[in-house]
């Protein structure tokens, strides 16, 4: 290597580094240019219209004309919602502001009229009264937008509980908000923030924020809360990091599972503009009735009412460079939810983009300098061929929206620095010593050939887990009593101290499956031990539910206590990762995960709160367990043999636990032999088993009630009793 190819190197890589650091702090420049971009993508292979059930209710000028210029009296928009309520719109989302009382109503018109009589002012009708009275029970959605004055914020409709770190300031601030008019505040059914890009520099939507934060409480917005209440939610679900702060990676609601950025946005995928996704006012408060084309279009659909007026100015410009009322970018978004349709620029986005930046540059460099500008220049070319091609896939085969210019631009900058510097330096280097030594020199070439296969593959491995379900006890019975917000933060503090345990014992949080747990040991790396690791996890939870009991840690008072049921399984599970291309998860599935889903569920038959299989037993013979009989469970053509633990080594080397076991078996041999005195010694058992464990009386006073678990005295039980 001469000198002048050793700097032509440094300044290269130099430049390549400078590139990368420059993509990596990501200014607003270069991300206006990625934005455009990846619009051009949209406006390539946009989303298709589909006939879903979402309209939009369109205050158009056909409807001025028609009714009069805006603001229309509200007693028009009662009349409004009362049809669409009788045509049987799921939901009704007025993208509208109420933040002032109407001017129009006929108690406002004659306030300020000298000597008005104040009993004549009470009996004239007020259409704000009238619009509240018209949508209270009905499934209205009010909208509000952002305020830089004052300090009132809605209320919100619904219950928000997360899973991982608190995603509480992920989302877009919120400093105050328009205000509602109280009484249409307390009798809408659902209230969600208008604002489509709030903060946003850029005049295009590209991306809606699903959730306002004022750093205390989440604000959803009005797409999301008509999504809602057509399907009668109650609760939204956030998906957080597991090991990151104020971050949103997706959104429950009912049925549906939004993908988001960090920041609760939704990528929107927007459809061309079309006339099929608007209905006019005008038609819906026909005098002579709607017509049976627009009843069937509004019949089950989530209704939006906007305005198209351009006067009115709620116009927004999309990635496809339309001009589009503000209002259909809300029914776009429920849209492409109800299609499950997404965009996501994922986290390791810029990562690879940085990488590729740098990778690429760098050989370049070295093609460059060490071989032929013109090797170098094809390779550039092949290389920006094969970056457009996989963005363009990823986009259109996986809805990923990674940027191909940041990369090809900076190999473009790379290449025509590096190659200028040759012809300026190492070539002119190079002619001398052809000049001078051109019969003793011949032609040198260099190949780097670097191959990255770090692709995830779907599927799984079948192994041996221990598999474990937890369930709340009475759940329904605790949800129905608390209005949602209380029901979540109940979950939130149950589930967070219980999964501790999953994971400090070295087991896998598979799932939250509403209030219950779905966890397993012995994947992905092998754990030594995994059935008594997870049998020491729901002891461990036992205790936990003791000490937040006694606490009162829920809330409920010292005499309301809440109990769990778990179940557990040790079988041989395939676990992998299972889902889309686009979108798995880590997970277990299989008859053993279905055998622990079941003996949790004969925990309230069993009346105790720890039941394990004869495999699972079979690695506990330290343990203190009793035989629970042998169970007919769901989908299981033979009865499978459980087990109730009662304690650790230490209370299985007990004295009273010994005296128990021994109570225990003479029991067993009566429900077999002699039924009749069953019942004398399970209330025998009933004493001692009061100095063991919480829940073991119950067990005992419920045996008696089924002694057909214990009438066939399988093998398998004999040998763990040995």
């Amino acid at each position: 290597m001469t000198r002048a190819q050793q700097a032509g190197l440094i300044i290269g890589l130099c430049l390549v580094a400078v590139l990368t650091i420059l993509r990596g702090t990501d200014p607003q420049s270069l991300r206006l240019v990625r934005e455009a971009t990846l619009d051009f993508y949209q406006r390539w292979a946009p989303r298709s219209f589909e006939n879903m059930p979402v309209r939009v209710v369109d205050i158009d000028e056909a409807s001025l004309r028609q009714f009069g210029q805006w603001p229309w009296p509200r007693d028009r928009l009662a009349t409004l919602v009362g049809k669409l309520s009788e045509m049987g719109a799921s939901a009704i989302a007025f993208d509208i502001l109420f933040a002032e009382p109407d001017r129009l109503s006929p108690r406002n018109v004659v306030r300020d009229v000298p000597g008005i009589d104040p009993g004549l002012l009470r009996q004239l009708p007020d259409n704000d009264e009238i619009f509240a009275r018209s949508i209270a029970g009905k499934p209205v959605v009010l909208g509000f937008g952002l305020s830089n004055e004052g300090r009132y914020l809605p209320g919100v409709k619904a219950g928000i509980a997360f899973t991982g770190e608190s995603p509480i300031a992920a989302a877009p601030h919120i400093k105050a908000a328009t205000p509602l008019r109280p009484e249409l505040e307390a009798a809408a059914a659902g209230i969600g923030h208008i604002s489509l890009n709030p903060g946003s520099r850029s005049a295009v939507v590209r991306a809606v924020p699903l959730f306002l934060s004022d750093g205390e409480q989440l604000y959803p917005n009005l797409a999301l809360e008509a999504l809602r209440v057509a399907q009668g939610a109650s609760t939204y679900l956030l998906q957080g990091a597991p090991d990151a702060l104020n971050t949103i990676t997706s959104i429950k609601i009912g049925d549906f599972v939004v993908p988001t950025t960090a920041a609760g946005e939704l990528w929107l995928y927007v459809s061309p503009d079309t006339a099929k996704r608007y209905i006019s006012a005008k038609e819906v408060l026909a005098s002579g009735g709607a017509s049976a084309e627009v009843r069937a279009a509004l019949e089950g659909s989530i209704v939006f009412v906007g305005t198209s007026a351009a006067g009115l100015q709620d116009i927004r410009t999309t990635a496809l460079g339309e001009n589009v009322p503000g209002v259909s970018l809300h029914a776009q978004t429920i849209e492409q939810i109800l299609s499950s349709r997404f965009l996501a620029r994922p986290d390791w986005a810029d990562g690879l983009e940085i990488l590729s930046i740098a990778i690429m540059g760098a050989l370049l460099v070295v093609l460059t300098i060490f071989v032929s500008p013109v090797i170098a220049l094809v390779a550039g070319l092949v290389i920006t061929a094969l970056v457009l091609v996989a963005s363009w896939l990823a986009f259109s085969v996986a809805g990923l929206l990674l940027d191909p210019l940041a990369p090809v631009a900076a190999g473009t900058i790379t290449h025509f620095a590096a190659t200028s510097f040759r012809f300026l330096v190492t070539d002119r280097e190079r002619r001398a010593i052809r000049r001078a030594f051109g019969q003793y020199l011949s032609p040198s070439l260099l190949y780097r050939i670097e191959h990255t296969r770090n692709a995830l593959r779907l599927g799984g491995d079948d192994r041996e887990l221990t598999v474990m379900f937890v369930d709340v006890r009475n759940f329904t019975e605790i949800s129905e009593r608390l209005p949602p917000t209380a029901v979540v933060a109940f979950l939130n503090t149950l589930l967070d101290a219980l999964s501790r345990h999953v994971t400090a014992s070295e087991g896998t949080l598979d799932k939250y499956i509403g209030d219950s747990i779905m966890a397993f040991w012995n994947a992905p790396l092998d754990v030594d031990d995994h059935c008594r690791k997870a049998v020491r996890a729901a002891l461990a939870m036992r205790e936990t539910m003791a000490h937040l009991n006694d606490a009162d840690a829920f809330g409920f008072g010292p005499e309301q206590k809440v109990g769990i049921g778990i179940g557990i399984h040790t079988g041989i599970a395939c676990v992998g990762n299972m889902g889309a291309e686009a979108r798995f998860n880590y997970s277990a599935v299989g008859d053993a995960v279905n055998i622990a889903s079941r003996i949790e569920s004969a925990c309230k038959a069993v009346s105790f709160d720890i039941l394990v299989s004869e495999n699972t037993a079979k690695a506990l013979s330290d343990y203190a367990l009793l035989d629970a009989g042998a169970l007919a469970l769901r989908g299981k053509s033979s009865r499978t043999n459980v087990y109730a633990v009662v304690g650790d080594e230490r209370v299985a080397a007990s004295a009273e636990f010994a005296d128990l076991q021994l109570i225990h078996g003479r029991l067993l041999e009566a429900l077999r032999l002699r039924p009749g005195t069953s019942r004398k010694i399970a209330a025998v058992a009933r004493l001692k088993a009061a100095r063991l464990a919480t829940g073991l009386q119950e067990f005992y006073d419920r045996i008696p009630r089924r002694s057909d678990h214990f009438l066939i005295e399988p093998a398998g039980r004999n040998q763990l009793a040995e």
